[in-house]
């Protein structure tokens, strides 16, 4: 009698195995921590696809606007006569580069 419960426990843990060998059980595996990093990583890169089409349409549009159009010309000009200096002006890039606070701060010269 004892040997007939051993072998059929034996038996049943043999099947076990082989089932569990040869298929997955769903109900067993965790698919939360799966289904979270997808759909981060899928977040992610539908953000990066979102911005770079607005760079796209951005750019476009830039791109494409009337030629004729002087309306951000005439808008530098206005900021230049309220008395906005020019960065890019020789005599500002001179003094700029004499700086001595300035020079500091970026690190070229000793403190």
């Amino acid at each position: 009698m004892m040997f007939k419960k051993l072998a059929q426990k034996l038996n049943t843990e043999r099947k076990r195995e082989a089932a569990v060998g040869a298929v997955i059980n769903p109900i067993d595996i965790n698919f939360d921590d799966r289904r979270q990093a997808f759909l981060n990583k899928l977040s992610e890169s539908a953000v990066k696809l979102y911005e770079k089409e607005q760079d796209v349409k951005k750019f476009t549009s830039l791109a494409m606007s009337n030629a004729e159009d002087n309306s951000a010309d005439t808008l530098v000009k206005e900021l230049f006569d309220n008395g906005i200096v020019d960065p890019l002006d020789d005599k500002k890039l001179t003094e700029l580069s004499f700086n001595e606070r300035f020079l500091k701060e970026l690190g070229y010269k000793d403190k």
